[in-house]
Protein backbone atom coordinates (compact mmCIF):
# COMPACT_ATOMS: atom_id res chain seq x y z
CA UNK A 1 0.00 0.00 0.00
CA UNK A 2 1.45 3.51 -1.13
CA UNK A 3 1.09 5.95 1.53
CA UNK A 4 1.69 10.27 0.87
CA UNK A 5 2.20 12.19 3.71
CA UNK A 6 2.69 15.79 3.46
CA UNK A 7 3.80 18.72 5.46
CA UNK A 8 5.20 22.02 5.23
CA UNK A 9 1.68 24.29 5.43
CA UNK A 10 1.29 26.81 8.11
CA UNK A 11 0.15 30.43 8.31
CA UNK A 12 2.18 33.10 6.12
CA UNK A 13 2.18 36.24 5.00
CA UNK A 14 1.75 37.72 1.64
CA UNK A 15 4.78 37.93 -0.63
CA UNK A 16 5.81 34.46 1.70
CA UNK A 17 7.51 31.84 0.52
CA UNK A 18 6.74 28.11 2.07
CA UNK A 19 8.07 24.77 1.36
CA UNK A 20 5.93 21.33 1.26
CA UNK A 21 6.85 18.12 1.28
CA UNK A 22 5.61 15.18 0.25
CA UNK A 23 6.74 11.79 1.87
CA UNK A 24 6.17 8.68 -0.19
CA UNK A 25 6.47 4.94 1.55
CA UNK A 26 5.15 1.46 0.13
CA UNK A 27 6.76 1.55 -3.00
CA UNK A 28 9.55 3.40 -4.87
CA UNK A 29 8.62 6.65 -5.87
CA UNK A 30 10.56 6.97 -9.21
CA UNK A 31 7.38 4.36 -10.39
CA UNK A 32 5.24 7.31 -10.17
CA UNK A 33 4.62 10.93 -12.07
CA UNK A 34 3.49 12.83 -9.05
CA UNK A 35 1.30 15.88 -8.74
CA UNK A 36 0.15 18.42 -6.19
CA UNK A 37 -3.28 19.89 -5.97
CA UNK A 38 -5.47 22.49 -3.79
CA UNK A 39 -9.10 22.74 -3.11
CA UNK A 40 -10.13 26.14 -1.19
CA UNK A 41 -13.41 26.04 0.90
CA UNK A 42 -16.36 25.69 -1.77
CA UNK A 43 -14.29 25.02 -4.65
CA UNK A 44 -13.51 21.89 -6.42
CA UNK A 45 -9.61 20.13 -6.16
CA UNK A 46 -7.76 22.19 -8.75
CA UNK A 47 -4.23 20.93 -10.40
CA UNK A 48 -1.15 23.59 -8.99
CA UNK A 49 1.57 21.25 -10.51
CA UNK A 50 3.14 17.99 -11.90
CA UNK A 51 6.43 15.88 -12.20
CA UNK A 52 7.40 13.16 -14.84
CA UNK A 53 9.00 9.93 -12.94
CA UNK A 54 12.61 10.98 -14.02
CA UNK A 55 11.98 15.20 -12.38
CA UNK A 56 12.96 15.85 -16.16
CA UNK A 57 9.44 17.24 -16.89
CA UNK A 58 7.10 19.87 -14.91
CA UNK A 59 3.87 20.95 -16.08
CA UNK A 60 2.42 24.31 -13.87
CA UNK A 61 -0.94 25.57 -13.61
CA UNK A 62 -1.19 29.72 -14.85
CA UNK A 63 -1.80 30.28 -11.26
CA UNK A 64 1.20 29.57 -10.01
CA UNK A 65 3.94 29.12 -13.16
CA UNK A 66 6.34 31.61 -12.04
CA UNK A 67 6.23 31.10 -8.11
CA UNK A 68 5.68 27.57 -7.50
CA UNK A 69 8.39 25.45 -8.16
CA UNK A 70 7.80 21.28 -8.06
CA UNK A 71 10.92 18.90 -7.46
CA UNK A 72 11.42 15.30 -6.37
CA UNK A 73 14.37 13.53 -4.79
CA UNK A 74 13.71 9.48 -5.72
CA UNK A 75 16.61 8.94 -3.22
CA UNK A 76 14.60 10.55 -0.54
CA UNK A 77 11.45 9.35 -1.81
CA UNK A 78 10.19 12.93 -1.45
CA UNK A 79 8.22 15.35 -3.89
CA UNK A 80 8.51 18.99 -2.83
CA UNK A 81 6.49 22.24 -3.34
CA UNK A 82 8.05 25.37 -3.55
CA UNK A 83 5.70 28.66 -3.11
CA UNK A 84 7.18 32.39 -3.44
CA UNK A 85 5.24 35.44 -3.64
CA UNK A 86 2.62 34.31 -1.66
CA UNK A 87 -0.85 35.18 -2.57
CA UNK A 88 -4.35 35.29 -0.30
CA UNK A 89 -5.41 33.05 -3.39
CA UNK A 90 -3.50 30.55 -2.57
CA UNK A 91 -4.84 29.92 0.62
CA UNK A 92 -6.44 26.02 0.15
CA UNK A 93 -5.89 22.44 1.39
CA UNK A 94 -2.79 21.23 -0.53
CA UNK A 95 -2.33 17.76 -1.55
CA UNK A 96 0.17 15.34 -3.44
CA UNK A 97 -1.07 12.69 -5.27
CA UNK A 98 0.84 9.70 -7.20
CA UNK A 99 -0.01 8.55 -10.65
CA UNK A 100 1.58 4.83 -12.14
CA UNK A 101 1.18 6.23 -15.96
CA UNK A 102 3.13 8.56 -17.41
CA UNK A 103 1.32 11.06 -19.70
CA UNK A 104 1.30 12.93 -22.63
CA UNK A 105 -0.82 15.30 -21.18
CA UNK A 106 -1.83 16.97 -17.73
CA UNK A 107 -4.48 14.81 -16.00
CA UNK A 108 -7.06 15.79 -14.05
CA UNK A 109 -7.74 14.26 -10.51
CA UNK A 110 -9.73 11.29 -11.25
CA UNK A 111 -6.27 10.06 -13.36
CA UNK A 112 -4.06 9.71 -9.79
CA UNK A 113 -4.21 6.19 -7.55
CA UNK A 114 -3.02 7.44 -3.89
CA UNK A 115 -3.34 10.79 -2.13
CA UNK A 116 -2.52 12.17 0.63
CA UNK A 117 -4.45 13.46 3.60
CA UNK A 118 -3.70 17.26 2.83
CA UNK A 119 -1.86 20.03 4.61
CA UNK A 120 -3.49 23.50 4.92
CA UNK A 121 -1.94 26.92 3.55
CA UNK A 122 -3.44 30.32 4.67
CA UNK A 123 -1.87 33.34 3.32
CA UNK A 124 -3.02 36.28 4.86
CA UNK A 125 -3.08 39.87 3.45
Amino acid sequence: QVQLVESGGGLVQAGGSLRLSCAVSGRTLSMYAMGWFRQAPGKEREFVARISRSGSSTYYADSVKGRFSISRDNAKNTVYLQMNSLKPEDTAVYYCAADRISRAVVPGPSSYDYWGQGTQVTVSS
